[in-house]
């Protein structure tokens, strides 16, 4: 319950430079508490406005994320483990990215769950 109505930094992975417009956003947990507009969260939310693949990173999650999808283990909602994704800021200011583990598919899920 602790985590309900927390308020997490969202923001735009890519696509900085595109022009940006309001939109609401939600996910898949059985709870509905993943749904962020501007009535829940007292602030507009904003995103680019793209057609390209668009990458969001909620930060300061910590392990609250973790147990709802519990990485490589126990799943609240059935929720997949996510990608996790390491951003190393090099001192000539460019960015290296590396893939610490890939994202859960749902036959890894229920693999888990002994279903197989």
């Amino acid at each position: 319950v602790w985590a309900l109505n927390q308020k997490y930094i969202l923001l735009p992975i890519n696509n900085w430079d595109a022009e940006y417009e309001r939109v609401n956003l939600g996910g898949i947990t059985c709870d509905g508490q993943d749904y962020y507009n501007q009535e829940a969260h007292m602030n507009s939310v904003f995103m680019p406005k793209t057609r390209k693949v668009q990458y969001l990173g909620f930060f300061n999650t910590g392990a609250y994320q973790e147990v709802l999808s519990g990485y490589g283990g126990i799943h609240h909602c059935l929720l997949p483990s996510p990608k996790h994704v390491i951003i190393r800021r090099n001192r000539d200011e460019t960015f290296n990215f590396e893939v610490f583990g890939e994202e859960q598919n749902s036959k890894q899920v229920l693999k888990i769950l002994g279903y197989s």
